[in-house]
């Protein structure tokens, strides 16, 4: 039962040719995946740092403090270091993201104004 194959493929290729897309979507599209690469950059360096700020205190106090050695295992540690990169890698793209997104709107705002 249901729509035989190449009824459906028929169907899909009237719809696509229908439709079509203008100048001003094609270069929202391309703001969008720019503005997702640059949250992406962005959030990679910031968790980079996040690691070695992370880590470096964490390692140092398994090593030098009682309670630290008794109660941090490796996965503890390893979840310390994780959760700032991650925190920090999503915090900054969030960020990133919104920031070029704004600036986009209103570029997009004083180009409609001036004409």
């Amino acid at each position: 039962m249901g729509i035989p194959s190449e009824m459906r493929d028929l169907w899909v290729q009237k719809r696509k040719g229908f439709v079509i897309a203008s100048p001003v979507e094609d270069q929202k599209i391309l703001n969008a995946r720019n503005c997702t690469r640059e949250g992406v950059r962005a959030g990679f360096k910031s968790a980079s740092i996040a690691c070695v700020a992370s880590a470096i205190p964490t390692l140092v106090a398994v090593r030098v403090f009682p309670w630290a050695k008794a109660n941090l295992n490796y996965t503890a540690q390893a979840l310390i270091i994780s959760a700032a990169s991650v925190a920090a890698y999503f915090i900054t793209a969030d960020k990133t993201i919104l920031a070029c997104a704004r600036r986009n709107s209103q570029l997009e705002n004083a180009l409609r104004s001036q004409t």
